[in-house]
């Protein structure tokens, strides 16, 4: 009797622990120390949240100002990944404090890194023409919204958003809406040295339970100055991809082929003279 009451107490013990497992949280970087125009990989893991919800990132710099707060996807495996590019013009010399939470956990992790610095070279675009010495002459200026594309794979639950901005200033907030116009998730991306950014979307879970076509827009900018929208359709919680060239090929070679068996059907049926 008393080997079954240890027995029973060790399992129900050891079911509590594994039912109320507390969520953990790490967060590193790839580099202590970068120059000013470097850029830095914050990674992390964490475990016993909901991945539908981001991870929140808050970089903080020496002088104690926000200056990047994104908003980054939990992998199945429960990890994070975000490449940090430097501001315009470029990072300020000094130690920068990064934290990551998340709303279902209250722990906070946290690291840092430190910029040294870095002569910045100069723009060769920035051309000023003078005609004469009182009349000073800018060339004008080329901008160009957001361009950027999905791409994922037939029955995937990751949607990767790749793209391009003209503009470098500010991150680029990303909103998802269902197909009845309700919000589904925001995510933040920084873009690259070159206007560059990619960023991971997780589908699944109870705010993707519509089938149909999601939209995904770009704001960037502090009244979205530079805006872009593209869709993707989701069924059942997994992503579809678009009726594509491959498939469009292979229905018209599909179709070829029934017309010639057809074809041969008829001329065997014609009666011999």
């Amino acid at each position: 009797m008393l080997k079954i009451s240890l027995f029973m107490i060790l399992g129900v013990s050891m079911f509590s622990t594994a039912v109320f497992a507390e969520p953990t949280l790490e967060l590193d970087v790839s580099s202590q120390e970068i120059k000013a125009l470097d850029s830095i990989w914050i990674s992390g893991k964490i475990t016993e949240v909901s991945q539908f919800k981001p991870v929140k990132l808050k970089i903080i710099g020496p002088d104690g100002a926000l200056v990047f707060a994104p908003q980054l996807a939990i992998k199945d495996n429960g990890e994070f990944k975000k490449l940090l590019n430097p501001p315009i013009p470029s990072f300020k010399e000094g130690t920068y404090l990064v934290t990551a939470s998340h709303e279902d956990s209250e722990i906070t992790a946290s690291t840092q890194f430190t910029v040294t610095s870095q002569a910045i070279p100069r723009n060769p675009d920035a051309v000023i023409i003078k005609e004469n010495p009182t009349i000073v002459k800018e060339l004008p200026k080329t901008t160009s919204g957001i361009t950027m594309s999905a791409d994922a794979i037939n029955g995937s639950d990751i949607i990767t958003i790749n793209g391009n901005t003209s503009y470098r200033g500010t991150d680029i907030t990303l909103i998802v809406n269902s197909p009845a116009g309700n919000l589904v998730t925001i995510a933040q991306v920084t873009p690259g040295i070159n206007g560059d950014f990619e960023i991971e979307i997780k589908v699944g879970g109870p705010l993707w339970k519509e089938d149909g076509m999601y939209t995904i827009t770009a704001n960037q900018g502090t009244a979205s100055e530079h805006k872009q929208s593209i869709k993707v359709e989701i069924k059942e919680g997994v992503v579809v991809p678009e009726f594509g060239v491959i498939t469009s090929l292979v229905l018209a070679i599909s179709i070829i082929l029934i017309i010639v068996v057809s074809a041969k059907s008829k001329l065997a049926i014609l009666p011999k003279y």
